[in-house]
């Protein structure tokens, strides 16, 4: 089966402003380096079109004042915080986006595709049940979580591993059993959330499981923790769907952020997502773009790697520049491994009495 993208020339519409890191050459530089590779036309991609996200889709995740004050407010303009402005016409790029995770998520449990991956902006993992906040309106991914749990799927493993922690995707599923959120995160680092000690509340308390890790961590910290903790708790959690936060802020050459992985780093990830799918859940999976901000020197790289690992495809390919060697050097941090490998055993004792694999 193909491996469906979700894209349309429509993401490119919304801007803040033109020197905003969250601007439109973010998808129109990985359009063209997909068009450049020739996966547009690869036989195993099938191109997805995005529909918007209905009002009632959208109000399963968020409240209805806070959807009535983006909609007002993408009349004339507005102002969310300094760093997420309300520019006219928001609230239907925001469907859009929603819908793009939707239409994702639709197509896999169709059978319409393997796995998926929407292609979208702007992105959605800081958007709590009230505010937006960090780029963020509407959270794609959670508009999509709460309609697959509305077509059959009991269970649904959320993997974040956006370098920024998704603090508006564990406040909405905080406390819902059903929906185990995992994030991979930078810290100390915006949003100041997701310590290992943020487990989740009420009937969902250890159901949130956070990983933070320090600046410079690289490829090895992230398959440290896929196979010491994502795997064991996900295979003991048996999901139904699996559905990632496809950040790709964590790349060495981004600006915003302080980490050092690598384009075959998330080919790697991708590639332990869809196996996990493949063994857990009949190779349910699909993925949602949140951040990336390296528009020219990171992001085509590392969603070609992403792509590439969700159609299975040959990964030895998946690599970045050599001219790039003197940036992941100054990036990377050699003792990172030995501070997560402290986070973990704190994982363990935290954890150890909702997880039988962590005990």
């Amino acid at each position: 089966m193909t491996t469906g993208i979700v894209y349309h020339p429509a993401f490119l519409t919304h801007e803040q402003h033109p020197l905003h890191p969250e601007r439109r050459e973010r998808l129109a530089y990985t359009d063209d380096q997909l068009t450049e590779e020739g996966l547009w036309e690869d036989p195993r991609i099938l191109r997805l079109h995005p529909r918007p996200a209905a009002r009632e889709e959208l109000a399963r995740v968020h409240d209805e004042r806070y959807l009535d004050f983006l909609e007002q407010s993408s009349t004339t303009g507005g102002v969310i915080d300094l760093d997420t402005l309300i520019p006219p016409g928001l609230f239907a790029q925001a469907r859009l986006a929603a819908g793009g995770a939707l239409v994702a998520g639709e197509s896999v449990m169709a059978g319409t595709v393997r796995n998926a991956f929407a292609m979208v902006r702007p992105p959605g993992h800081h958007a709590g049940t009230c505010s937006g906040a960090g780029f963020c309106y509407v959270n794609n991914i959670a508009v999509m979580v709460q309609a697959l749990k509305g077509r059959g799927c009991e269970k649904i493993l959320i993997l974040d591993w956006d370098a920024h922690h998704g603090n508006g995707t564990q406040e909405i599923f905080y406390g819902d059993p059903d929906v185990l959120f995992t994030s991979i995160h930078q810290s100390p680092f915006y949003p100041g959330t997701g310590d290992a000690t943020e487990i989740g509340a009420g009937k969902g308390t250890g159901y949130t499981i956070n990983m933070p890790v320090p600046a410079g961590s690289s490829d090895e910290v992230y398959q440290y923790l896929l196979a010491e903790v994502i795997a064991p708790v996900a295979a003991e959690f048996n999901p139904d769907f699996i559905a990632v936060s496809a950040g790709q802020d964590n790349h060495f050459t981004d600006p915003l952020t302080g980490l050092a992985l690598t384009a075959g780093g998330y080919a790697s990830m991708m590639a332990f997502a869809v196996e996990l799918a493949d063994r857990l859940c009949a190779g349910r999976l699909a993925a949602v773009l949140e951040g990336g901000y390296s528009v020219e020197g990171g992001l085509p790289y590392t969603t070609i790697g992403i792509i590439a690992a969700l159609a299975g495809m040959d990964l030895s390919g998946i690599r970045d520049p050599s001219s790039y060697e003197p940036l992941f050097r100054r990036a990377f941090n050699p003792h990172a491994l030995d501070h997560v490998q402290e986070t973990v055993g704190l994982l363990r004792r935290v954890h150890g009495s909702f997880w039988r694999c962590l005990s």
